[in-house]
């Protein structure tokens, strides 16, 4: 079908992207600046601050990569992991499909549990291989939040407490694309050593960012990590925070200016009452 201008206010009705409010769109309405100046890396430094609200963490760094939900799982996975590595992923809808898809193609050996799409994550399954595993082969737990697909919510405090139970040192990597400012999301309480989101979600910005959040666990396991990554390097940021900075390359602006409006009105509401009127 031949692209036809529809005059009007577009609306959406789908699980995401979803429609951007008035404010968030006017704060993004501006001309590039430079980053390098004054201005951007201030507003930076409370951006990465208040990010660490959405994922209730004080303990976490938070990253703001200029990508999509996808290069956020490639982000956290190169950065924890090395090739052969051993993850158990739960496969219960398209996106944690195309997760899975992701891992295999990085040449980790994933371990997928399969359930009907419309059902939750096997924990069961997932408690029986963290028992067997003796010697401590699985170096991940990849597990979607909430599949936006199906619409089905994993409990992330389950998968806490089976990790704990039988002492397991595994890292837990969260995909919290459709759940974080949209569903009750605690990433100390709950042990989550990476979390990612999109922008184009319930923080209602423009497809673009991939905001990352790690746990000092996280960034330990980063340091020996034998995965090839440039674009998505933790390390880069973390010397440009040193140097006060924040930016190893060129961030969108525009985004950036969108994503501190977004955060105001989240706040402003509060964010456990935009939980409970999404909920």
């Amino acid at each position: 079908m031949d692209y036809v201008y529809g005059p009007g206010k577009n609306h959406l009705f789908v699980p995401g992207p979803v429609n951007i409010p008035e404010p968030v769109l006017r704060a993004m309405n501006r001309n590039n600046e430079d980053y390098r100046s004054p201005a951007i890396p201030a507003m930076t430094k409370t951006l990465l601050e208040d990010v660490k609200k959405i994922f209730k963490t004080t303990t976490g760094t938070p990253f703001l990569i200029p990508t999509t939900g996808t290069g956020a799982w490639e982000s956290a996975l190169t950065n924890t992991l090395s090739p052969g590595d051993r993850t158990v992923s739960f496969l219960i809808g398209q996106f944690s499909l195309l997760w899975i898809d992701q891992q295999q193609r990085l040449n980790f050996n994933v371990d997928v549990v399969e359930s009907e799409w419309g059902q939750g994550a096997n924990l069961d399954i997932l408690a029986e291989k963290l028992a067997a595993d003796h010697s401590h082969t699985i170096k991940a737990i990849c597990i979607v939040h909430n599949e936006t697909a199906t619409g089905v919510t994993n409990n992330l405090a389950t998968v806490r407490k089976l990790l704990d139970h039988y002492r397991h040192p595994a890292l837990l990597l969260v995909d919290g694309v459709s759940s974080i400012c949209a569903l009750d999301f605690r990433m100390d309480e709950w042990g989550v050593d990476v979390a990612l989101t999109g922008s184009q979600k319930a923080l209602s910005l423009p497809t673009g960012l991939g905001i990352v959040c790690a746990s000092p666990k996280a960034l330990e396991a980063s340091k020996s990590a034998k995965s090839v990554r440039v674009f998505f390097d933790w390390n880069d940021y973390l010397k440009f925070y040193k140097l006060g900075t924040f930016w190893p390359y060129t961030p969108s602006i525009q985004l950036l200016y969108g994503l501190r409006a977004a955060l105001d009105l989240i706040f402003e509401e509060g964010l456990d009452n935009v939980i409970a009127r999404h909920t």
